[in-house]
């Protein structure tokens, strides 16, 4: 059997803004820039398009490769590309680098036009429903007026979420993977400590650390290792790590005496050499804040009472961070307003970061649903 390829090289696109945007903060942007790429050929009535929404750290690369000799390929290349999953030799594939970003989107480190210096500090506070309105809009841009599917995992779950609901006529079907309503109170306390290691360390500056030439890489780096932990399981750490020395022996001190604890500590100084201080804060603060039940008495039946796409809902039994439970409760939700909806609890060992991870089951879960999605133009 021949193996799915690429979709090769890709090179990111720019789409600029000048439409005033409010803020569910009430602040306003004036102005503002969206960094994307895009994967597959949009058919003639652009009816095949697939929005993919990113997590935490994710961004808009999402497949392929930006060089001949690349070695980083897109967060979800496993995923994305012609015989894939989502096949782009069948869908026109999207993916965005949210408002508030630092891959190229507005955000803390871009250049406010008013003051000729970054933002920093006074970037507001975004929240998903805010992503949601600027794809929205970006959408419009390109004349999509309806997707056939938007999809995410994690914060791009939610996002997904929230498109059927302020959105239920412009999406046929939404993939709502490892993701969930609204945080526990447990997670809110872990993006917390996350945000109060890179508020306390001295090189933040109060988030003008741009204009005093350093980073809060402590901070950051510190944040990255807690939020890692979370993604994997028990499991999954024991078995990659164990109780392995680097050495075979104790030293007793406090340097890196553990395999898990080199790994934690290059996982967190690559990301603090790559991820702006500002964005994290941003993001970790827009997953506390989704909710789509608070303002309708904590009732999630009667939040998704507008949707109207059809749902696939997948969870994995060993993500603890978002556990299946929290699938179930969306799935009910659904359920309560015959909503046609599948849901798959997918076994496996990998945490949290599940959904990044070749599975066999979970890529044929994605494959037979999205193979039976249909938009005009195609033959049957």
């Amino acid at each position: 059997m021949q193996q799915p390829s690429s979709v090769g090289i890709v090179t990111p696109q720019t789409a600029s803004f000048d439409t005033p945007i409010m803020l569910r903060s009430g602040a306003v942007l004036e102005s503002y820039d969206l960094v994307y790429e895009t994967y597959g050929t949009l058919n003639a009535d652009k009816s095949n398009a697939v929005l993919v929404c990113h997590a935490l750290s994710g961004n808009h690369h999402v497949a392929g490769r930006h060089g001949e000799h690349d070695k980083k390929l897109g967060w979800w290349d496993n995923m994305i590309g012609p015989g894939k999953p989502i096949d782009t030799d069948r869908f026109f594939v999207i993916g965005l680098n949210n408002l508030g970003g630092c891959h190229g989107s507005t955000g803390p480190a871009s250049i406010d036009r008013k003051t000729g210096k970054p933002y920093g500090a006074r970037f507001p506070v975004v929240t998903v429903e805010d992503w949601v309105e600027t794809q929205a809009r970006f959408a419009d841009r390109l004349g999509i007026r309806r997707f056939a599917a938007v999809v995410g995992g994690s914060l791009g779950g939610m996002q997904a979420l929230q498109w059927s609901i302020a959105h239920p006529d412009r999406l046929t079907h939404a993939l709502v993977i490892a993701a969930a309503p609204k945080l526990t109170a447990q997670n809110i306390a872990f993006n917390d400590v996350a945000r109060q290691a890179i508020l306390t360390d001295p090189d933040f500056h109060g988030g003008d650390f741009y204009a005093h030439g350093v980073t809060p890489k402590r901070g950051l780096r510190l944040a990255r290792m807690l939020g890692h932990i979370t993604y994997l399981s028990d499991d999954v750490m024991g078995a990659k790590f164990g109780r392995v020395l680097r050495s075979g022996t104790f030293n007793y001190g406090f340097d890196v005496e553990f395999e898990i604890e080199s790994y934690l500590r290059y996982q967190g100084d690559k990301f603090a050499g790559s991820f702006d201080a500002n964005t994290y804060l941003l993001m970790t603060k827009a997953l506390d804040y989704f909710d789509p039940a608070h303002d309708h008495g904590g009732n999630l039946s009667l939040a998704m009472k507008p949707a109207r796409a059809d749902f696939l809902v997948i969870s994995f039994t060993s993500d603890w961070r978002f556990a299946p439970g929290r699938s179930r409760e969306i799935l009910k939700a659904l359920l309560d307003n015959e909503r046609n909806v599948s849901y798959a609890e997918i076994t496996s060992s990998h945490g949290h970061d599940a959904f990044l991870m070749v599975d066999p089951h979970y890529h044929e879960v994605v494959r037979a649903y999205m193979d039976h999605i249909s938009f005009s133009g195609e033959a049957p």
